[in-house]
């Protein structure tokens, strides 16, 4: 299970070179932004609500706004060439499992600011956490906390495999909520879109933990 505190890499990605190297933090800019573009296209059709927020996860500077709105605008034409962009952003932070999840976990924000989860965006989120490498149970309990219809596995939320002993789900699940506890983010300074989606991820941390420990009290 991702940390929840890690949500603030993203952001800082889109403000600081990886490795110190402006042309890479260019590359991943144009990436991101060209995948998010293309997720509001995965079921045909860009609205302002997927727009709005992708900018409410996915912060550009100031100074390149006008440019990001040119990369989007071109790249929210068709879906054409998304595995590309996720092979970049994939090679850039290889290793690196917590922003490849976090950057997925915001592609799942923009996929139902519509107010509806198409199986075509399932496909598009399913192909990308596999090009990030993101393992299945990871990629289902990311799905199951937006999208409505879709199966929730409490082991899977909290990143343990099924029938796992209650002492490590309890364990698991105190090193989640500490992880991801707003309080704790928003003394980091992360950024309240970030919180926004740790509140999310908690709210779905402890209802895991509540059907597991019930179901050994039954």
């Amino acid at each position: 299970m991702v940390q929840g505190e890690s949500l603030a890499s993203v952001f800082d990605r889109l403000r600081h070179p990886p490795e110190a190297c402006p042309e890479r933090t260019v590359a991943f800019t144009i990436a991101v932004i060209a995948l998010g573009a293309k997720m509001a296209k995965a079921d045909g059709e860009v609205t302002r609500n997927e727009v709005a927020a992708f900018r409410q996860v996915f912060h550009v500077p100031p100074e390149e706004e006008t440019n990001a709105a040119r990369v989007f605008n071109l790249a929210r034409q068709d879906v054409a060439g998304f595995d590309i962009y996720a092979r970049k952003i994939r090679s850039m932070f290889q290793g690196d499992s917590k922003v490849l999840t976090d950057i997925l976990e915001g592609l799942f924000h923009v996929s139902v600011a519509d107010g509806d989860y198409h199986p075509q965006e399932d496909a598009f989120l399913a192909e990308v956490a596999r090009i990030f490498g993101i393992a299945e149970p990871c990629f289902r309990a990311i799905r199951a906390r937006y999208a409505p219809e879709a199966p929730r596995d409490p082991y899977d939320v909290l990143g343990l495999p099924h029938g796992a002993p209650l002492r490590e789900a309890r364990a698991a699940w105190k090193a989640a909520v500490r992880d991801s506890h707003p309080d704790r983010l928003m003394a980091r300074g992360v950024p309240d879109d970030a919180v926004k989606l740790a509140e999310r991820r908690l709210i779905a941390v402890n209802a895991a933990w509540e059907e597991i420990s019930a179901r050994e009290a039954a």
